[in-house]
């Protein structure tokens, strides 16, 4: 190559490399890299400052279904918090940096401090004045189908339970109230009656983890007692399809509600009656013959039914299909409900 040409190129290229630094002396020292998400759509305007190093850890979320980027449902940080300007922002240089629009999770401030229940999950949420009806419709923006469709008429909802009472949406290990066990003592903070009743003989398997609160509650729902069906015969004819009948001979208490004689969270009579017989049958059948009897044992050899039919387990001694007959006999103790 021609010596002459080469020193010109060489040339030209101190030239092209000074006008390269001279460029990146006039870009603006302050311009900060474009941050990409990390695992939400838009999630960038929050992991700017929010790292692995937060506590309560903000990022788990990207291990839950609402950080499932896959998901074109899914929400970002801006759909339940807010677009949080002044939060991100600081523009009065705030040595406490002001809170997003929406915070989660506990009661408002304005509750007096002796007033307040403590929650299941954590205090965090005791530091919000978040209304309730803001933080559940957060949820509600999605979640409002299924048996949830009634949540605004639901007992929980008039007495300003949120969301975030009993769900925690940041856990990596998934939606801790639907675990048995878990769901059971979230229930056991606000209803501790019930919490005494599980504790007795005869209960329904809640304390022993085969079943919980929401086998037979919908939480979510606008029936009186929040239960998984229209009413209490219809939920207990879930599990307990023997008794629905129909029968030939209908005992009425049955048909008409099973909590007449059953006390369903836990008695101390066996098959959560809420009382022993003959006391519990002489709530209604009282007014005249055997039935009149007070409970003890013959003092000799008898056929009285007087005295008989109190013996060990009382009426149910004779009148053993309580709960609906099917005898087809043709006599006037057909219908009593015996074998």
């Amino acid at each position: 190559m021609n010596v002459k040409l080469l020193r010109q190129v060489m040339f030209l290229c101190m030239l092209a490399g000074a006008a390269g630094m001279a460029f990146a002396q006039i870009t603006p020292a302050s311009q900060k890299p474009v941050v990409k998400d990390l695992f939400m759509k838009d999630d960038a305007r929050c992991t700017t400052c929010h790292d692995e190093a937060d506590d309560p850890r903000m990022l788990h979320i990207g291990k839950t279904r609402h950080g499932v980027t896959a998901d074109k449902r899914g929400p970002t940080c801006v759909s339940c918090h807010g677009f949080s300007e002044e939060h991100v922002v600081n523009s009065k240089k705030l040595k406490d940096r002001p809170k997003p629009d929406l915070t989660f999770g506990g009661q408002l401030l304005t509750v007096p401090a002796d007033n307040r229940v403590d929650v299941f999950f954590g205090q965090q949420g005791k530091k919000t004045d978040t209304p309730v009806v803001d933080r559940n419709k957060a949820c509600l923006t999605c979640h409002q189908g299924g048996n949830r469709i009634s949540w605004q008429s639901s007992t929980h909802a008039n007495r300003d339970v949120a969301c975030t009472s009993c769900h925690k949406i940041h856990n990596p290990a998934g939606d801790e109230v639907r675990n048995k066990t878990v769901q059971t003592e979230l229930c056991y903070t606000c209803h501790k009656e019930q919490r005494t009743q599980f504790n007795k003989p005869s209960h329904h398997p809640v304390p022993e983890g085969k079943m919980a609160c929401s086998s037979c509650h919908n939480v979510h729902g606008d029936n009186p007692k929040q239960l998984i069906k229209s009413s209490t015969n219809d939920t207990c004819y879930s599990c307990h399809m023997e008794k629905r009948g129909p029968f030939v001979h209908n005992h009425q208490p049955v048909a008409e509600d099973c909590g007449i004689c059953h006390q369903p969270h836990g008695t101390t009579v066996p098959n959560l009656l809420k009382s022993r017989s003959p006391f519990l049958c002489q709530e209604c059948h009282s007014s005249s013959s055997h039935r009149l009897v007070e409970a003890g044992l013959p003092t000799g050899r008898t056929t009285s039914t007087g005295l008989a039919s109190t013996v060990g387990r009382g009426c149910v001694n004779c009148h053993t299909n309580i709960h609906g007959g099917n005898s087809k006999v043709n006599n006037a103790t057909a219908g009593r409900f015996r074998r």
